[in-house]
């Protein structure tokens, strides 16, 4: 486990998908992340690569031949290197090498970054083209965090607020076996409650979003605020319990370029609703932050 700190947080990412385990928020004495207890989800924080969501039939096609691949790709289950560490930052490597050619038909290499300033995480990723022809990709993040914050609340007792990207229509997808539905036109973004019957049909779905915070209703000032300027989607979930009628108790606010197929794809990776391009040996850059008050 790598450990990154500040006067303000400390935060752990494992080598093993770069995945931020922990932010320990000093001040407050108190866990950030979710447990990644696997009775709801074993997860904290993957990086999603080469696809955002799930594939039609689970599968695409690049140059006539067909590849499988799981939702949310391979990314998240692979070693990374350690490239960079000092007290305050710290960068992850990953290399192809020819590891996936039966699933993905593009060679690259992918570095994730983190770096603190003050009660802010900055997360950095560059993807690199390794090949002689233009490669088509979708990255994401998938933090989620501990709801409620204090033992002695409920998870209803939170809610989200929005900010919009200047001068774009916002809309909303809904998701029917994962898959990306029509889109509807957001009119005025309003915050919205959480409920235990909220994530009941999978995760709210985005676009054109600048930022959520997500905090309790009755103190908005302890907050967290997920910061992803010209991104453009954005997924929030919470894993639902169909017995119960409950969530899981965390909430993911997931920075994305790329999203789930569409229910009438085409299948082609090219024409893949969100997909990403660059050229050869050319580097995709992004950045969000995550900042804890």
């Amino acid at each position: 486990m790598i450990i990154i700190e500040n006067d303000k947080l400390t935060v752990e990412i494992a080598n093993k998908g770069a995945e931020i385990r922990s932010i320990w928020h000093k001040e407050q004495s108190r866990e950030v992340m979710w447990s990644g207890d696997p009775t709801y989800w074993g997860r904290i924080a993957p990086v999603l690569f080469p696809i955002v969501g799930r594939l039609k039939d689970g599968a695409y096609t690049y140059n006539g031949k067909s590849y499988q691949l799981s939702q949310h790709g391979f990314l998240r289950d692979q070693m990374f290197v350690t490239d960079d560490l000092q007290s305050d930052k710290a960068v992850f490597r990953f290399e192809s090498s020819g590891q996936f050619a039966d699933v993905y038909p593009f060679e690259f290499t992918v570095y994730l970054s983190y770096q603190l300033n003050g009660h802010t995480l900055i997360v950095g990723w560059e993807v690199v083209n390794d090949n002689e022809e233009e490669m088509y990709f979708s990255i994401g993040g998938h933090p989620a965090f501990k709801v409620p914050f204090r033992s002695e609340e409920t998870f209803t007792e939170y809610e989200l607020s929005f900010k919009a990207a200047e001068g774009k229509q916002i809309e909303r997808y809904a998701l029917s076996n994962g898959l990306v539905q029509k889109p509807e036109i957001v009119p005025v973004l309003e915050n919205i409650g959480l409920t235990d019957s909220l994530f009941q049909h999978d995760a709210l779905v985005y676009s054109h979003l600048d930022e959520v915070a997500l905090y309790p209703k009755q103190r908005p000032e302890e907050k967290i605020v997920v910061s992803f300027p010209r991104f453009p989607y954005v997924g929030i979930w919470s894993a639902y319990d169909s017995e119960e009628k409950t969530n899981a108790p965390f909430v993911c606010i997931e920075p994305w370029f790329g999203v789930a197929d569409t229910v009438d794809t085409t299948g082609r990776l090219a024409e893949k609703k969100g997909i990403q391009q660059i050229g050869a040996n050319e580097t995709f850059k992004a950045s969000y932050e995550i900042k804890v008050y």
